[in-house]
C-alpha cells in the first residue's frame, strides 16, 4: 500500500496558517525595518562612557535601546516564523541568520549598559532614579544591581555578548538536523499497511491502539537517531559545554545556579523538586502497574505509554469542535478574557496543520505590539486539544502581558510561563469531566489527565534530572559521549519508570530528540508550573461563586503582571508559595488520589 504524503505548505488552506502579514505584509518592509534597525545601531556608540553623565542621558539611552530592540524583535520574529513553516526554505534561513546577527550586534553594543550602572555610586544612582521620568526604570536598575557580583567590566560583557550568535548555534544545528536534514522510514501497522513516519505524527502512533503499529514507530524512531548517536552528542557536549563556560565567565557555582538567578529563584526549588517527585516513584509505579493491567499486557513497554486505558472511546475533535471546546472550558476566566481568545483563534494567531518542513512540536511566539502566534501540528484527537489549549494559555498571558505593561516589564520570566498554559489544561479536564455522560468516559479523561501529569511533572522532572547530571560531568571535564549520555539516561528510566516497564536499549536513545535541552534548565519550570496551577485551576473553580470571582480577579492580575515582579512573588500574590514543597506535594497528591479512582 502507498504510504500517505506529508502536505507541502501550498497545499494548506489559508484559514489555517497564522497571518504573519500583519507584522509585515512583505518581504520589502521586513527589509526595510531590517535596515532601520542597523542604521540605529551606530547612534548606541554615543552613550558608551556616558550614561553616568546625567539622568538625562541615562533616560535617553534607554530610549534609544528600547527603539532599536522594539524593532529588531519584530523582525527577528517574523524571520523565524518564516522559517519555521518550512524549515528547508533557504531564503527563510538566510532571513534568520540575518536577523539573529543583527540581534547580536544590538546586543553586544548595548553590553555596556549593566556595568556602567554598576559603576555608578549608590547615592547618584540613586539620585538619578528619583527623577520621575526614570522611576519606571527603577526595578531594572535594581535587578542589575542585585546580580553586580556576576556583572563584568565593560570589555568583558562586550566580547561575551559578541560570542553569543557562534554559543547559540547549537539549537539551530539540531533543529536543522531533526527537523530539515533527518528522514524516517515509513511504519507499518498489523495489517501491513505502511504510513510515513515524522517528528510531528510520532506520539500520534503511539497513541494508536495497535500495538504493531506503535512498536513500529518507536523502533523506526529511536533507530534513525542513533544513526546520528555521535553527531547530536557532539552537539549537546558543546551546548552543555558553553553553559558552564558562561556560568564560570560569571562567578557562578555552576550552570544551574546562573540560570536560575535570572529568574531570582534559589536553587534549591529545582533540588526540592527532583527531591519530591522521587519521594512519590512508588506512586507512580502503581499507576504504571495499573496500564499494564488494563492493557492486558504481560509486560509493559515504553511504547505502550501513550495509548489510552479506554481505547474503545473513540473521543476526536475536528479543528472548528476543538476552537469551540476551549473557549466554553475556559469560561471560569471571564468574559473579556473568551471574547479576547475568540478573536485571536478567528484571526490569524494559529498556524493548524503539519506540513513538509514545518517544525515540529507547538509553540506560541510574539513580541511587543504584534499578535501572539501559536504554531500547532493539529492532529484531530484529544492531545491535540490540550496542546491547543496550552499555547492559548501562553498566548492569552503574552497577550495581557503586553497589554497591561511597559515594553520594559512586558515578558513574564520563564519560572512562570507554564502557568497560564496549564490553567488552561486544568480547566479543560474539569469541563470535558462535566460533559462526559458516562463512567467509561469519566475514566477515558482521567486516564488523560493523569498522563498530562506524568508527562508533565514525573518525566519533565527526570528531565530536569538528566540535565542536573549531564552539566555537573561536564563542570568535572567529562566529555560527554553518546554512550555515556545513553547510560545516565538508561539509569534514570530505570529508577522512574522501576521495573514495570521494560527500558530497553532504544529508550537510552531518548535524549538525542529533545530540543529542550539546548535551553539550559528550563524544563523543570513545565512540573513547577503544573503543580501551581493545579492550585491556581482549583479556586477559578471554588464552588462558592464569590470565592471563583476573588480568585478570577486575582489570577487576572497574575496574567497581566508581566515582569513587575519577581516571578516567586508573582506567584505568592495569586496565592501559591512556591518556595516550600507543598504545592508539589498536593499536586502529586492529587495524582495519587486519581489512580486510586481508576482502579
Amino acid at each position: 500500500m502507498t504510504a500517505k504524503k506529508i502536505p507541502s505548505r501550498e497545499e494548506i488552506a489559508d484559514q489555517y496558517k497564522w497571518n504573519i502579514a500583519k507584522i509585515y505584509a512583505d518581504e520589502d518592509l521586513w527589509q526595510a525595518d531590517f535596515d532601520k534597525t542597523k542604521a540605529l545601531l551606530p547612534e548606541g556608540e554615543k552613550y558608551r562612557g556616558r550614561l553616568g553623565e546625567s539622568a538625562e542621558m541615562l533616560f535617553e539611552f534607554l530610549r534609544w535601546e528600547e527603539e532599536v530592540f522594539r524593532l529588531m524583535e519584530r523582525v527577528y520574529l517574523y524571520a523565524s516564523l518564516r522559517q519555521h513553516e518550512d524549515n528547508g526554505n533557504a531564503k527563510a534561513q538566510a532571513m534568520r541568520g540575518a536577523a539573529e546577527s543583527l540581534a547580536v550586534e544590538a546586543t553586544t553594543l548595548v553590553s555596556f549598559f549593566a556595568p556602567e550602572i554598576l559603576a555608578l555610586p549608590e547615592d547618584k544612582l540613586n539620585g538619578f532614579l528619583s527623577r520621575p521620568e526614570l522611576a519606571i526604570y527603577q526595578r531594572l536598575i535594581k535587578d542589575i544591581t542585585r546580580m553586580r557580583s556576576h556583572t563584568l567590566a565593560p570589555e568583558q560583557e562586550k566580547l561575551l555578548a559578541g560570542a553569543s550568535e557562534m554559543a547559540g548555534s547549537f539549537d539551530t544545528i539540531f533543529s536543522m538536523l531533526t527537523d530539515a536534514d533527518m528522514e524516517f522510514p515509513p511504519v507499518h501497522n498489523q495489517k501491513g499497511e505502511r504510513e510515513p513516519l515524522s517528528s510531528g505524527n510520532y506520539i500520534r502512533f503511539l497513541q494508536s491502539t495497535d500495538r504493531t503499529l506503535r512498536r513500529s514507530a518507536y523502533e523506526a524512531m529511536y533507530d534513525t537517531y542513533g544513526k546520528y548517536a555521535n553527531t547530536i552528542s557532539a552537539t549537546l557536549d558543546a551546548s552543555v559545554k558553553k553553559d558552564n563556560f558562561y556560568a564560570k565567565a560569571r562567578n557562578y557555582r555552576s550552570a544551574l545556579a546562573a540560570s536560575l538567578d535570572g529568574d531570582n529563584v534559589p536553587t534549591e526549588v529545582y533540588r526540592q523538586l527532583i527531591a519530591t517527585v522521587r519521594g512519590y516513584l512508588g506512586d507512580f509505579n502503581s499507576y504504571l502497574d495499573l496500564r499494564r493491567q488494563k492493557l492486558a499486557l504481560k509486560e509493559l513497554h515504553m511504547y505502550d505509554l501513550y495509548v489510552p486505558l479506554y481505547p474503545e472511546l473513540k473521543i476526536n475533535f475536528s479543528w472548528e469542535q476543538a476552537k469551540n471546546t476551549v473557549i466554553a472550558a475556559l469560561y471560569p476566566l471571564g468574559e473579556d478574557y473568551i471574547r479576547d481568545l475568540k478573536e485571536g483563534l478567528t484571526g490569524g494567531w494559529v498556524d493548524v496543520y503539519e506540513s513538509r518542513g514545518k517544525s515540529s512540536g507547538a509553540f506560541s511566539s510574539g513580541v511587543y505590539g504584534t499578535d501572539p502566534y501559536i504554531l500547532l501540528n493539529y492532529q484531530d484527537n484529544l492531545n491535540s486539544i490540550f496542546t491547543l489549549a496550552h499555547e492559548a494559555g501562553h498566548s492569552m498571558h503574552s497577550l495581557y502581558s503586553r497589554r497591561n505593561q511597559p515594553y520594559v516589564y512586558s515578558d513574564y520570566r520563564i519560572f512562570v510561563a507554564e502557568v497560564a498554559s496549564t490553567v488552561n489544561e486544568s480547566l479543560l479536564i474539569d469541563y470535558l469531566l462535566k460533559c462526559a455522560d458516562s463512567k467509561d468516559e469519566d475514566n477515558y479523561l482521567l486516564n488523560h489527565y493523569l498522563e498530562e501529569f506524568r508527562g508533565t511533572v514525573f518525566r519533565q522532572t527526570m528531565f530536569a534530572e538528566f540535565e542536573l547530571a549531564i552539566h555537573d560531568l561536564a563542570q568535572t571535564g567529562e566529555t560527554l559521549t553518546a554512550k555515556r549520555l545513553n547510560e545516565i539516561y538508561y539509569q534514570l528510566n530505570s529508577d522512574y519508570f522501576g521495573q514495570g516497564v521494560v527500558a530497553d536499549e532504544r529508550i537510552a536513545r531518548e535524549w538525542m530528540r529533545i530540543p529542550h535541552f539546548y535551553r539550559a534548565y528550563y524544563v523543570y519550570k513545565y512540573a513547577t508550573g503544573f503543580c501551581a496551577a493545579s492550585a491556581l485551576a482549583l479556586g477559578l473553580l471554588d464552588k462558592n461563586p464569590e470565592k471563583a470571582v476573588v480568585n478570577q480577579k486575582r489570577y487576572l492580575k497574575f496574567l497581566a503582571a508581566g515582569g513587575s515582579k519577581d516571578p516567586l512573588d508573582l506567584l505568592k500574590d495569586a496565592g501559591v508559595d512556591m518556595t516550600t514543597a507543598e504545592p508539589i506535594k498536593k499536586a502529586l497528591d492529587l495524582f495519587s488520589d486519581l489512580v486510586a479512582s481508576l482502579k
